[in-house]
């Protein structure tokens, strides 16, 4: 029998099984302990095997009672799999020190010498446990009951776990440094005003420095009038705040290991992997931009950004670094200051901004004011002199802290730097370390820890027989390349698109000679088809025309680069001759437009919320998360597709259009109006701008006909010469009914009445009111409207 790669993988697996050692506990009972000179076996182990607690090795002879993500057998620990800790401001004695479940029902963690380092503050004379979650939380709770005593959830250190909230009463604080797991000078937490913040509190100054503290809340995005104060991150990678931020991660909508933490140089990072045995990679972070992140450079230094290299510190001129190893110690100066302003000079540097700290501010100044206000305070270290363009004056400010340094070519003004004359400092002799963070790089790499030599031999085999493999799989292909040339060559077609290539034949018997149709629109014919796995797919066929050749183009080039679990998944593609068809996931419940005019009436009130609900987490996606932003151009219940679980799928890329960041307010990309009649937003018919509001309104009149069961294009009017008019009665009704005080019960779908929740149906037609505004400056944003509607969940 031939020894092939699937078999030696397979020995690789037998021979390197993970498991976690039976003889770790499950639990903690009254009157027990954890050694930490047993901290190898000393660990309480969450059922699923994902999370360990006890005794974690953080230095020489240091120990701290921590949670962590179970590392692989025989690896050395990973701090970075560090979600929790009890004691981080005091490490405890690798002898003697103990943690203790009391028969007072107390935790207790003790050192060599008897001191109480930590405890949970809790009693009870019921039997109790201590016990770890598959979530990560460590729980103590009564054996009978549901009474919880403690959980290490409520007492956040630095990261959050999926589901874990952030709330009024917690925050995150970074820590120290990689290695130094003590608290750091960054924190992450609610402010009075109900907004979530980041804050640099460092050991001679504070400030706060995101969202940046020059916008007002409103400025910002942000919402302060929502009291309940709570943010997680949840296990598909999507973040929610109660004061309207949110974000997903590049991996949303698959279900990961995934921990967000306040990072030790100020920024928020979600990461993520698939299990265990992978290395994290930093799937998401807040500031991209680190330089903006005050104290990250200390004082009298500059921070410079590269999106390629990352950010680079550096001293201003005359200073030079205090610590080699520690960029937050920044820099000191090598002159002595003088207070006799004969004796001083300034040093233009130009692009370079040093943010807070003013003590003087005057608007509409001169120059040679400017520099006379710094010269008559001898504690001033140098002035801002910034050109405001609206105005078309400059101001002042003078500096008696050089902090929060950023070199900025666009910024619109100059710092004049304090030096005594007669030096000889210039930027060129500026000292510089590169930092250790980067930009944001998915799938980040990081030093894999060291293997067995066994390990390394199976694996350099498997990869030379695999690698002979690849070698004679090209020389097949370059031979039929050389003799066969498909028309995917003459259209500059690529391989890697990452989707499965089918003949037209396959096809054909799929869908048995494209008998079965399930769906039609103005691109194509989509048929239902089995492929020989069993599989059953959507085979959408292009009519063959220009036109389907331009909407295959669009389609595959927009869904090839998209991820996201309310997209339609698609499975392969067929480039053959005038043939242009796409292969697709199938939807058992078909489309929305099928389930909204069926008389079975499948959709109840909390499908229809949810379905909302998902198509607008995807528009937002698609708007706002992208690389490039992408509007669809054609929202209608046609085009959105329901799973077994009547979880909605938007479908047909076909008339999408792919925006530039930086022009969204041009519509001279669009050579033609694109969109269903009923669904059109007013911006195609009067020639306005088009931007990703012409999809907020198509979904608000989606989301109408989901509530009323009424369809838009059946209540068109006619204008005067006969062509339907863009404004349908459908709005126009239900604005007129909103005027009574029984409204949401006038116009939802008859067959609700009975059985539904009509203060979700009132947030949802008041959300599908705002979209279909005619201004569309007044719509919402997709990312506002799934804001709507969460906070509406989170509120109830």
């Amino acid at each position: 029998m031939a020894f092939t790669v699937s078999h030696i993988f397979l020995l690789v697996i037998f021979l390197f099984p993970f498991q976690y050692c039976s003889c770790y506990l499950t639990s903690l009972k009254k009157g027990s302990s954890l050694s930490v000179e047993k901290h190898e076996k000393d660990v309480i182990v969450s059922s699923n095997g994902i999370f360990s607690a006890g005794f974690y090795q953080i230095g020489e002879n240091a120990f701290s009672f921590a949670i962590w993500f179970t590392e692989m057998q025989n690896h050395s620990y990973d701090p970075a799999n560090i979600v929790w800790m009890a004691n981080r401001e005091q490490p405890v004695n690798g002898k003697l020190s103990k943690l203790f479940l009391l028969n007072t029902g107390n935790i207790l963690l003790i050192d060599t010498d008897q001191h109480n380092i930590w405890s949970s503050n809790t009693a009870s004379d019921a039997p109790l446990e201590l016990y770890l979650k598959e979530d990560g939380n460590l729980v103590l709770r009564e054996l009978q009951g549901t009474t919880i005593l403690w959980q290490s959830y409520d007492f956040p250190t630095n990261t959050l776990l999926p589901n874990q909230p952030l709330t009024r009463y917690t925050n995150l604080v970074s820590s120290r440094s990689q290695s130094n797991h003590s608290s750091g000078f960054y924190k992450l937490f609610f402010d009075d005003n109900n907004v979530i913040r980041l804050d640099y509190n460092g050991p001679d100054v504070s400030s706060t420095y995101w969202p940046p503290p020059y916008l007002l809340s409103w400025q910002a995005g942000r919402f302060n009038y929502n009291s309940s104060r709570i943010a997680l991150l949840d296990s598909f990678g999507k973040f929610v705040s109660s004061d309207n931020y949110s974000f997903s991660t590049y991996d949303y909508s698959m279900v990961m290991q995934r921990r967000l933490t306040m990072d030790s140089d100020g920024n928020i990072r979600v990461y993520s992997r698939k299990n265990l045995s992978e290395i994290w990679y930093i799937s998401y972070q807040v500031i991209i931009d680190t330089c903006i992140i005050h104290g990250i450079c200390g004082e009298n230094s500059t921070c410079s950004y590269d999106s390629k290299k990352g950010k680079k510190c550096s001293c201003l001129p005359g200073y030079k670094v205090t610590n080699d190893s520690d960029w937050s110690y920044g820099c000191k100066p090598m002159f002595d200051f003088t207070c006799n302003r004969s004796e001083s000079t300034f040093l233009k540097l130009q692009g370079y901004e040093l943010f807070g700290y003013d003590n003087n501010f005057v608007q509409n100044s001169t120059y040679k004011n400017c520099e006379n206000l710094c010269l008559q305070d001898c504690y001033c270290k140098g002035f801002q002199y910034k050109f405001v363009e609206d105005k078309g004056i400059f101001n002042c400010f003078t500096k008696l802290q050089l902090l929060n340094g950023r070199h900025s070519p666009s910024f619109p003004g100059v710092t004049y730097l304090r030096l005594p004359k007669g030096n000889h400092f210039s930027k060129e002799e500026t000292m510089s370390v590169k930092d250790q963070f980067c930009s944001v790089q998915l799938h980040k790499e990081f030093p894999r820890k060291p293997i067995s030599h066994m390990l390394k031999f199976f694996q350099w085999l498997v990869i030379t027989v695999g690698g002979l493999e690849c070698v004679c799989f090209l020389l097949v292909f370059v031979f039929l390349f050389a003799n066969k040339k498909s028309s995917v060559d003459k259209h500059n077609y690529h391989h890697a698109l990452g989707f499965r290539r089918y003949s037209y034949s396959e096809l054909k018997v799929a869908t048995k000679n494209f008998s079965n149709e399930i769906g039609r629109g103005g691109g194509g014919v989509v048929y239902r088809g089995t492929l020989p796995d069993q599989r059953h797919v959507a085979v959408k066929r292009l009519y063959e025309a220009q036109q389907g050749e331009g909407e295959f183009l669009a389609e595959v080039n927009i869904i090839g680069r998209l991820n996201h679990m309310n997209l339609i998944e698609m499975w392969g593609y067929c480039v053959e001759g005038k043939h242009r068809i796409l292969v697709y996931e199938y939807m058992e419940n078909g489309s929305l437009a099928e389930n909204l005019s069926s008389k079975t009436n499948t959709l109840d009130w909390s499908k229809r919320y949810d379905i909302a609900l998902g198509i607008a987490r995807v528009l937002a996606y698609l708007h706002e998360e992208c690389l490039e932003w992408i509007l669809h151009c054609d929202i209608k219940p046609q085009n959105i597709l329901l799973d077994s679980n009547f979880q909605p799928k938007l479908a047909d890329f076909g008339l999408s259009k792919l925006q530039n960041r930086n022009n969204l307010n041009n519509n001279s990309e669009f050579s033609m109006i694109r969109g269903t009649r009923g669904y059109m937003a007013p911006e195609w018919i009067l020639n306005l701008p088009i931007t990703s509001k012409v999809d907020v309104y198509s979904y608000g009149i989606v989301v109408l006909e989901m509530i009323t069961g009424k369809s838009s294009t059946m209540m068109n009017i006619e204008g005067d010469d006969g062509e339907v008019a863009y404004n349908g009665r459908l709005i126009t009704w239900v604005r007129e009914k909103k005027r009574s005080a029984c409204w949401v019960e006038e116009i939802i779908d008859p067959s609700m009445v009975n059985n539904c929740d009509l203060s979700k149906m009132e947030i949802l037609a008041r959300v599908a009111l705002d979209c279909v505004e005619e201004d569309r400056d007044i719509r919402p944003t997709m990312s506002q409207v799934v804001e709507m509607l969460q906070s509406h969940d989170l509120s109830t």
